[in-house]
Protein backbone atom coordinates (compact mmCIF):
# COMPACT_ATOMS: atom_id res chain seq x y z
CA UNK A 1 0.00 0.00 0.00
CA UNK A 2 1.14 3.33 -0.71
CA UNK A 3 2.02 5.71 2.26
CA UNK A 4 -1.08 7.55 2.06
CA UNK A 5 0.55 10.82 3.58
CA UNK A 6 2.57 10.60 0.00
CA UNK A 7 -0.49 9.94 -2.22
CA UNK A 8 -1.59 13.05 -2.97
CA UNK A 9 0.26 15.96 -3.71
CA UNK A 10 -1.90 18.17 -1.62
CA UNK A 11 -0.19 20.22 1.38
CA UNK A 12 -1.40 18.04 4.53
CA UNK A 13 -2.36 21.41 5.96
CA UNK A 14 -5.15 22.38 2.92
CA UNK A 15 -6.84 19.56 4.24
CA UNK A 16 -7.98 21.15 7.20
CA UNK A 17 -11.70 22.81 8.11
CA UNK A 18 -11.83 25.65 10.68
CA UNK A 19 -12.62 23.10 13.37
CA UNK A 20 -10.00 20.96 12.51
CA UNK A 21 -7.23 23.95 13.15
CA UNK A 22 -9.03 24.82 15.87
CA UNK A 23 -8.62 21.26 17.87
CA UNK A 24 -4.78 21.69 16.72
CA UNK A 25 -4.21 24.86 18.21
CA UNK A 26 -5.60 23.78 21.33
CA UNK A 27 -3.92 20.59 21.66
CA UNK A 28 -0.69 22.09 20.27
CA UNK A 29 -1.13 25.24 23.44
CA UNK A 30 -1.60 22.79 26.00
CA UNK A 31 1.30 20.69 24.80
CA UNK A 32 3.78 23.77 24.29
CA UNK A 33 2.54 25.86 27.55
CA UNK A 34 3.29 22.20 29.55
CA UNK A 35 6.61 22.03 27.72
CA UNK A 36 6.98 26.06 29.14
CA UNK A 37 6.66 24.80 32.16
CA UNK A 38 8.77 22.04 32.18
CA UNK A 39 11.76 24.42 31.18
CA UNK A 40 11.20 26.36 33.46
CA UNK A 41 11.79 23.89 36.00
CA UNK A 42 14.82 22.91 34.30
CA UNK A 43 16.50 26.57 33.92
CA UNK A 44 15.73 27.65 37.67
CA UNK A 45 16.09 24.16 39.73
CA UNK A 46 19.13 25.33 40.78
CA UNK A 47 18.33 28.31 41.57
CA UNK A 48 15.42 27.21 44.42
CA UNK A 49 17.32 24.58 46.07
CA UNK A 50 19.72 26.81 46.53
CA UNK A 51 17.65 28.99 48.70
CA UNK A 52 15.59 26.51 50.22
CA UNK A 53 18.20 24.25 51.03
CA UNK A 54 20.39 24.80 54.16
CA UNK A 55 22.69 27.88 54.11
CA UNK A 56 26.08 26.45 53.15
CA UNK A 57 24.95 23.40 51.07
CA UNK A 58 27.74 22.20 48.75
CA UNK A 59 27.05 22.53 45.08
CA UNK A 60 27.69 18.75 44.58
CA UNK A 61 24.64 18.33 47.27
CA UNK A 62 22.55 21.12 45.54
CA UNK A 63 22.87 19.08 42.61
CA UNK A 64 22.30 16.06 44.16
CA UNK A 65 19.15 16.95 45.26
CA UNK A 66 18.32 18.70 41.63
CA UNK A 67 18.52 15.22 40.42
CA UNK A 68 16.05 14.07 43.13
CA UNK A 69 13.38 16.71 42.54
CA UNK A 70 14.09 16.30 38.55
CA UNK A 71 12.95 12.17 39.54
CA UNK A 72 10.46 12.89 41.45
CA UNK A 73 8.80 15.20 39.33
CA UNK A 74 9.04 12.58 36.30
CA UNK A 75 7.53 10.08 38.66
CA UNK A 76 4.78 11.94 38.76
CA UNK A 77 4.47 12.46 35.21
CA UNK A 78 4.79 8.82 34.76
CA UNK A 79 1.97 7.74 37.53
CA UNK A 80 -0.04 10.79 35.37
CA UNK A 81 0.47 9.68 32.33
CA UNK A 82 -1.24 6.13 33.69
CA UNK A 83 -4.13 7.91 34.89
CA UNK A 84 -5.01 10.18 32.42
CA UNK A 85 -4.34 8.24 29.35
CA UNK A 86 -7.03 6.04 30.71
CA UNK A 87 -9.16 8.46 31.64
CA UNK A 88 -9.15 9.75 28.35
CA UNK A 89 -10.18 6.82 26.34
CA UNK A 90 -12.88 6.26 28.79
CA UNK A 91 -14.80 9.81 29.49
CA UNK A 92 -12.84 12.13 26.52
CA UNK A 93 -9.84 13.67 25.26
CA UNK A 94 -11.02 17.20 25.46
CA UNK A 95 -12.57 16.69 28.66
CA UNK A 96 -9.09 15.21 30.40
CA UNK A 97 -7.15 17.61 28.60
CA UNK A 98 -8.95 20.47 30.55
CA UNK A 99 -8.22 19.10 33.80
CA UNK A 100 -4.52 18.06 32.97
CA UNK A 101 -3.78 21.60 31.79
CA UNK A 102 -5.17 23.25 35.07
CA UNK A 103 -3.34 20.96 37.01
CA UNK A 104 0.08 21.15 35.88
CA UNK A 105 -0.59 25.63 35.45
CA UNK A 106 -2.10 25.32 39.01
CA UNK A 107 0.98 23.85 41.12
CA UNK A 108 3.88 25.36 38.82
CA UNK A 109 2.67 28.50 40.05
CA UNK A 110 2.31 26.73 43.76
CA UNK A 111 6.30 26.14 43.51
CA UNK A 112 7.09 29.45 43.84
CA UNK A 113 5.58 29.34 47.15
CA UNK A 114 7.89 26.72 48.48
CA UNK A 115 9.64 27.02 51.82
CA UNK A 116 11.97 24.08 51.76
CA UNK A 117 12.61 20.98 49.63
CA UNK A 118 10.06 18.88 50.46
CA UNK A 119 7.14 21.04 49.83
CA UNK A 120 9.19 21.86 46.64
CA UNK A 121 9.69 18.22 45.85
CA UNK A 122 5.64 17.89 46.64
CA UNK A 123 4.80 20.32 44.14
CA UNK A 124 6.58 19.04 41.39
CA UNK A 125 5.20 16.02 42.26
CA UNK A 126 1.33 16.83 41.42
CA UNK A 127 2.72 19.49 38.33
CA UNK A 128 4.10 15.92 36.92
CA UNK A 129 0.47 13.94 37.37
CA UNK A 130 -0.75 17.02 34.76
CA UNK A 131 2.05 17.11 32.66
CA UNK A 132 2.20 13.49 32.15
CA UNK A 133 -1.68 13.64 30.90
CA UNK A 134 -0.73 16.51 28.49
CA UNK A 135 1.11 14.10 25.90
CA UNK A 136 -0.97 11.24 25.32
CA UNK A 137 -4.37 12.97 24.98
CA UNK A 138 -3.04 15.91 23.02
CA UNK A 139 -1.77 13.20 20.33
CA UNK A 140 -5.21 10.59 20.45
CA UNK A 141 -7.25 13.94 19.93
CA UNK A 142 -5.43 15.18 17.17
CA UNK A 143 -4.95 11.26 15.56
CA UNK A 144 -8.66 10.72 16.05
CA UNK A 145 -10.04 14.75 14.46
CA UNK A 146 -7.44 15.25 11.98
CA UNK A 147 -7.81 13.41 8.33
CA UNK A 148 -5.52 10.52 7.92
CA UNK A 149 -3.39 12.27 5.17
CA UNK A 150 -2.75 14.94 8.02
CA UNK A 151 -1.64 13.17 10.58
CA UNK A 152 1.66 12.62 10.63
CA UNK A 153 2.60 16.06 9.78
CA UNK A 154 0.09 17.46 12.04
CA UNK A 155 1.39 15.43 14.80
CA UNK A 156 4.90 16.62 13.92
CA UNK A 157 4.35 20.07 14.29
CA UNK A 158 2.58 19.46 17.82
CA UNK A 159 5.19 18.06 19.10
CA UNK A 160 7.79 21.01 17.01
CA UNK A 161 5.86 23.54 18.51
CA UNK A 162 6.72 22.62 22.11
CA UNK A 163 10.28 24.26 21.53
CA UNK A 164 8.64 27.62 21.28
CA UNK A 165 7.45 26.85 24.93
CA UNK A 166 10.73 26.12 25.87
CA UNK A 167 11.99 28.87 23.96
CA UNK A 168 9.67 31.06 26.02
CA UNK A 169 11.37 30.10 29.17
CA UNK A 170 14.72 30.33 27.89
CA UNK A 171 13.66 34.29 27.12
CA UNK A 172 12.10 34.21 30.73
CA UNK A 173 15.76 33.40 32.24
CA UNK A 174 17.14 36.14 30.38
CA UNK A 175 14.92 38.36 31.51
CA UNK A 176 15.44 37.41 34.50
CA UNK A 177 19.25 37.89 33.90
CA UNK A 178 18.64 41.66 33.28
CA UNK A 179 16.37 42.41 35.87
CA UNK A 180 18.85 40.88 38.59
CA UNK A 181 21.85 42.20 36.39
CA UNK A 182 20.03 45.80 36.58
CA UNK A 183 19.67 45.42 40.79
CA UNK A 184 15.72 45.37 39.98
CA UNK A 185 15.52 41.81 41.48
CA UNK A 186 17.50 39.69 43.52
CA UNK A 187 18.30 36.10 42.47
CA UNK A 188 16.09 35.10 45.07
CA UNK A 189 13.25 36.14 43.60
CA UNK A 190 13.82 35.47 40.15
CA UNK A 191 12.78 31.96 40.65
CA UNK A 192 9.89 32.58 41.67
CA UNK A 193 8.67 35.10 39.44
CA UNK A 194 9.18 32.35 36.85
CA UNK A 195 7.33 30.02 38.53
CA UNK A 196 4.40 32.50 38.67
CA UNK A 197 4.42 33.13 34.79
CA UNK A 198 4.23 29.54 34.69
CA UNK A 199 0.61 29.72 35.97
CA UNK A 200 -0.22 31.78 33.50
CA UNK A 201 -1.66 28.56 30.92
CA UNK A 202 -4.81 27.80 33.43
CA UNK A 203 -6.30 30.39 31.39
CA UNK A 204 -6.83 28.21 28.58
CA UNK A 205 -8.72 25.68 29.99
CA UNK A 206 -11.43 28.61 29.60
CA UNK A 207 -11.30 28.16 25.95
CA UNK A 208 -10.91 24.34 25.77
CA UNK A 209 -13.98 24.23 27.73
CA UNK A 210 -15.60 26.48 25.28
CA UNK A 211 -16.09 24.91 22.11
CA UNK A 212 -13.73 21.81 21.90
CA UNK A 213 -15.69 18.58 21.31
CA UNK A 214 -14.94 15.14 21.61
CA UNK A 215 -13.60 13.65 18.45
CA UNK A 216 -17.06 11.76 16.49
CA UNK A 217 -14.15 8.48 16.00
CA UNK A 218 -13.71 8.43 19.68
CA UNK A 219 -17.70 8.62 20.22
CA UNK A 220 -18.66 6.15 17.93
CA UNK A 221 -15.75 3.76 19.25
CA UNK A 222 -17.64 4.21 23.19
CA UNK A 223 -21.01 3.69 21.57
CA UNK A 224 -19.68 0.15 19.75
CA UNK A 225 -17.86 -0.79 22.71
CA UNK A 226 -20.85 -0.52 24.84
CA UNK A 227 -23.08 -2.29 22.33
CA UNK A 228 -20.83 -5.00 20.66
CA UNK A 229 -19.13 -6.84 23.04
CA UNK A 230 -15.83 -5.81 22.10
CA UNK A 231 -13.05 -7.40 23.30
CA UNK A 232 -11.07 -4.43 23.07
CA UNK A 233 -12.06 -2.10 26.24
CA UNK A 234 -12.32 1.12 26.40
CA UNK A 235 -8.77 2.77 28.35
CA UNK A 236 -8.96 -1.00 29.88
CA UNK A 237 -5.03 -1.61 31.18
CA UNK A 238 -6.10 -5.44 30.61
CA UNK A 239 -6.91 -5.27 27.10
CA UNK A 240 -3.50 -3.06 26.51
CA UNK A 241 -1.68 -5.58 29.01
CA UNK A 242 -3.41 -8.67 27.99
CA UNK A 243 -4.13 -9.14 24.38
CA UNK A 244 -0.65 -9.76 22.61
CA UNK A 245 -1.88 -8.10 20.20
CA UNK A 246 -1.39 -4.58 21.81
CA UNK A 247 0.67 -5.62 24.61
CA UNK A 248 3.83 -6.29 22.43
CA UNK A 249 3.95 -2.97 20.85
CA UNK A 250 2.85 -1.44 24.26
CA UNK A 251 6.27 -2.89 25.83
CA UNK A 252 8.43 -2.45 23.06
CA UNK A 253 7.34 1.01 22.52
CA UNK A 254 7.52 1.64 26.04
CA UNK A 255 11.11 0.62 25.48
CA UNK A 256 11.77 3.01 22.51
CA UNK A 257 10.63 5.54 24.77
CA UNK A 258 12.23 4.92 27.83
CA UNK A 259 15.92 5.48 26.12
CA UNK A 260 15.08 8.72 24.09
CA UNK A 261 13.13 10.06 27.89
CA UNK A 262 16.35 9.21 29.84
CA UNK A 263 18.78 10.59 27.12
CA UNK A 264 16.91 13.79 27.74
CA UNK A 265 15.93 14.62 30.88
CA UNK A 266 18.83 12.13 32.43
CA UNK A 267 21.19 13.90 30.59
CA UNK A 268 20.08 16.57 27.99
CA UNK A 269 18.46 18.74 30.09
CA UNK A 270 20.84 19.27 32.85
CA UNK A 271 23.28 21.18 30.15
CA UNK A 272 21.96 24.42 32.17
CA UNK A 273 24.21 23.23 35.04
CA UNK A 274 27.11 22.39 32.55
CA UNK A 275 26.75 26.15 31.30
CA UNK A 276 26.46 27.64 34.94
CA UNK A 277 29.22 26.15 36.19
CA UNK A 278 31.47 27.00 32.99
CA UNK A 279 30.17 30.66 33.02
CA UNK A 280 30.92 31.01 37.04
CA UNK A 281 34.21 29.94 36.60
CA UNK A 282 35.50 31.61 34.18
CA UNK A 283 33.72 34.79 35.51
CA UNK A 284 34.91 34.73 38.74
CA UNK A 285 37.98 34.31 37.27
CA UNK A 286 37.78 37.25 36.15
CA UNK A 287 37.55 39.04 39.74
CA UNK A 288 33.37 39.86 39.19
CA UNK A 289 31.32 40.32 41.86
CA UNK A 290 28.62 37.48 43.00
CA UNK A 291 25.85 39.50 41.70
CA UNK A 292 27.10 40.16 37.97
CA UNK A 293 28.02 36.42 37.94
CA UNK A 294 24.66 35.33 39.03
CA UNK A 295 23.26 37.52 36.58
CA UNK A 296 25.36 36.47 33.63
CA UNK A 297 25.19 32.02 34.32
CA UNK A 298 21.11 32.75 34.54
CA UNK A 299 21.19 34.76 31.13
CA UNK A 300 23.41 32.20 29.41
CA UNK A 301 21.28 29.58 31.06
CA UNK A 302 18.61 30.95 29.00
CA UNK A 303 20.58 32.00 25.83
CA UNK A 304 21.72 28.04 26.13
CA UNK A 305 18.08 26.87 25.90
CA UNK A 306 17.09 28.95 23.32
CA UNK A 307 19.75 27.61 20.83
CA UNK A 308 19.24 24.00 22.25
CA UNK A 309 15.63 24.26 21.35
CA UNK A 310 16.17 26.04 18.19
CA UNK A 311 17.94 22.99 17.24
CA UNK A 312 15.56 21.22 18.86
CA UNK A 313 12.44 22.71 16.22
CA UNK A 314 14.39 21.77 13.15
CA UNK A 315 15.40 18.47 14.49
CA UNK A 316 11.50 17.45 15.08
CA UNK A 317 10.53 19.21 11.31
CA UNK A 318 13.17 17.17 10.12
CA UNK A 319 12.27 13.66 11.60
CA UNK A 320 8.50 14.48 10.61
CA UNK A 321 9.64 14.79 6.91
CA UNK A 322 12.30 11.96 6.82
CA UNK A 323 9.53 9.47 8.48
CA UNK A 324 7.31 10.50 5.84
CA UNK A 325 9.91 9.94 3.41
CA UNK A 326 11.41 6.82 4.20
CA UNK A 327 9.82 5.64 7.03
CA UNK A 328 9.33 5.75 10.83
CA UNK A 329 12.42 2.90 11.73
CA UNK A 330 15.29 4.56 9.57
CA UNK A 331 14.33 8.03 10.60
CA UNK A 332 14.26 6.53 14.31
CA UNK A 333 17.68 4.60 13.72
CA UNK A 334 19.05 8.07 12.50
CA UNK A 335 17.99 10.04 15.43
CA UNK A 336 19.16 7.52 18.08
CA UNK A 337 22.74 7.08 16.38
CA UNK A 338 22.83 10.94 16.05
CA UNK A 339 21.46 11.70 19.49
CA UNK A 340 24.55 9.31 21.18
CA UNK A 341 27.01 10.90 19.50
CA UNK A 342 25.94 14.69 19.60
CA UNK A 343 25.37 13.93 23.27
CA UNK A 344 28.69 12.27 24.12
CA UNK A 345 30.50 14.92 22.57
CA UNK A 346 28.46 18.16 24.00
CA UNK A 347 29.75 17.18 27.66
CA UNK A 348 33.32 16.26 26.54
CA UNK A 349 34.39 19.32 24.65
CA UNK A 350 31.65 22.24 25.59
CA UNK A 351 34.31 24.81 27.25
CA UNK A 352 32.04 28.15 26.58
CA UNK A 353 30.29 30.69 25.21
CA UNK A 354 32.37 29.85 22.02
CA UNK A 355 30.82 26.48 22.19
CA UNK A 356 26.88 27.40 22.59
CA UNK A 357 26.49 26.21 19.06
CA UNK A 358 26.87 22.71 20.25
CA UNK A 359 23.79 22.89 22.29
CA UNK A 360 21.69 23.26 19.10
CA UNK A 361 23.21 19.95 17.70
CA UNK A 362 22.62 18.31 20.67
CA UNK A 363 19.31 19.44 20.68
CA UNK A 364 18.32 18.36 17.08
CA UNK A 365 19.23 15.12 17.47
CA UNK A 366 17.24 14.48 21.31
CA UNK A 367 14.47 16.13 20.83
CA UNK A 368 13.90 14.73 16.83
CA UNK A 369 13.05 11.63 18.75
CA UNK A 370 10.40 12.70 20.17
CA UNK A 371 9.05 14.13 17.05
CA UNK A 372 8.88 10.32 16.23
CA UNK A 373 6.84 9.52 19.45
CA UNK A 374 4.18 11.89 18.66
CA UNK A 375 3.90 10.38 15.35
CA UNK A 376 4.28 6.63 15.74
CA UNK A 377 2.52 5.86 18.79
CA UNK A 378 -0.52 6.05 18.00
CA UNK A 379 -0.15 4.19 15.08
CA UNK A 380 0.22 1.42 17.46
CA UNK A 381 -3.55 1.11 18.75
CA UNK A 382 -6.74 1.01 18.29
CA UNK A 383 -9.43 4.22 19.29
CA UNK A 384 -10.07 2.14 22.44
CA UNK A 385 -6.86 2.49 23.60
CA UNK A 386 -5.22 4.74 21.46
CA UNK A 387 -4.44 7.60 24.43
CA UNK A 388 -4.18 4.96 26.82
CA UNK A 389 -1.19 3.26 24.79
CA UNK A 390 0.19 6.00 23.63
CA UNK A 391 0.44 7.60 27.25
CA UNK A 392 1.78 3.98 28.77
CA UNK A 393 4.39 4.23 26.11
CA UNK A 394 5.78 7.66 26.54
CA UNK A 395 4.90 7.96 30.04
CA UNK A 396 4.94 5.09 32.14
CA UNK A 397 8.61 4.14 31.00
CA UNK A 398 9.30 7.61 33.16
CA UNK A 399 9.18 5.27 36.43
CA UNK A 400 12.23 3.83 35.46
CA UNK A 401 13.58 6.75 33.35
CA UNK A 402 13.34 8.59 36.77
CA UNK A 403 16.14 6.66 37.64
CA UNK A 404 18.05 8.73 35.08
CA UNK A 405 18.52 12.25 36.83
CA UNK A 406 19.17 10.08 40.21
CA UNK A 407 21.39 7.94 38.30
CA UNK A 408 23.13 10.60 36.77
CA UNK A 409 23.87 12.38 40.56
CA UNK A 410 25.20 9.15 42.31
CA UNK A 411 27.36 8.52 39.68
CA UNK A 412 28.80 12.04 39.53
CA UNK A 413 28.79 11.97 43.28
CA UNK A 414 31.17 8.66 42.86
CA UNK A 415 33.39 10.31 40.14
CA UNK A 416 33.72 13.45 42.16
CA UNK A 417 34.92 11.43 44.89
CA UNK A 418 38.78 12.87 46.00
CA UNK A 419 37.77 16.27 43.97
CA UNK A 420 39.19 19.20 45.94
CA UNK A 421 37.81 22.35 43.77
CA UNK A 422 34.98 23.32 41.27
CA UNK A 423 36.98 22.47 38.38
CA UNK A 424 37.29 18.62 39.14
CA UNK A 425 33.79 18.53 39.81
CA UNK A 426 33.04 19.62 36.86
CA UNK A 427 34.86 17.24 35.06
CA UNK A 428 33.21 14.42 37.45
CA UNK A 429 29.77 15.97 35.94
CA UNK A 430 30.85 15.44 32.33
CA UNK A 431 31.97 12.25 32.88
CA UNK A 432 28.88 11.03 34.28
CA UNK A 433 27.04 12.03 31.41
CA UNK A 434 29.11 10.61 28.92
CA UNK A 435 28.35 7.36 30.27
CA UNK A 436 24.61 7.87 30.52
CA UNK A 437 24.73 8.88 26.99
CA UNK A 438 25.14 5.36 26.27
CA UNK A 439 21.35 5.10 27.14
CA UNK A 440 20.37 5.56 23.61
CA UNK A 441 21.59 2.42 22.27
CA UNK A 442 18.50 0.84 23.99
CA UNK A 443 16.29 2.66 21.30
CA UNK A 444 17.72 0.97 18.65
CA UNK A 445 17.32 -2.45 20.40
CA UNK A 446 13.46 -2.01 21.02
CA UNK A 447 13.70 -0.38 17.50
CA UNK A 448 14.55 -3.67 15.87
CA UNK A 449 11.40 -5.72 16.88
CA UNK A 450 8.76 -2.99 16.63
CA UNK A 451 6.91 -3.03 13.58
CA UNK A 452 7.32 0.21 10.32
CA UNK A 453 3.66 1.68 9.78
CA UNK A 454 4.36 4.17 7.07
CA UNK A 455 1.49 3.77 4.91
CA UNK A 456 -0.58 1.81 6.86
CA UNK A 457 -4.30 2.41 8.24
CA UNK A 458 -4.77 3.24 12.16
CA UNK A 459 -5.18 -0.02 13.44
CA UNK A 460 -8.76 -0.56 14.85
CA UNK A 461 -10.35 -3.91 16.49
CA UNK A 462 -11.12 -6.30 13.97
Amino acid sequence: MHDQQQSSSQAWWKELTPYHWFVFAMASAAWLFDCLDQQIFLLFRNSALEQLMPDGTDATVIKKFGGYATSIFVMGWATGGLIFGSLGDRFGRARMLTVTVLLYSLFTGLSALSVGWLDFAIYRFITGLGVGGVFGLAVALVADTLPDKARPGALGLLQALSAVGNITAGLISMWMGGMIKAGSISPDHAWKIAFLIGAVPAFLCVFIQVRLKEPEKWVKARAASATSGSATKLGSYSSLLGMERWRRPALLGMMLCISGVIGLWGIGFFAPELVGDVITASLKEKGLAEQQVQAAATQWKGINSIVQNLGAFFGMMAFTALAQKIGRKPAFAIGFIGALITTYGYFMFFNGVGHIWMSAVMGFFQLALFAGFAIYLPELFPTQLRSTGTSFCYNVGRFIAASGPFTLGLLQQQLAKGATNAAEKLVAFRSACQWMSLVFLLGLVALAFLPETKGRPLPEDA
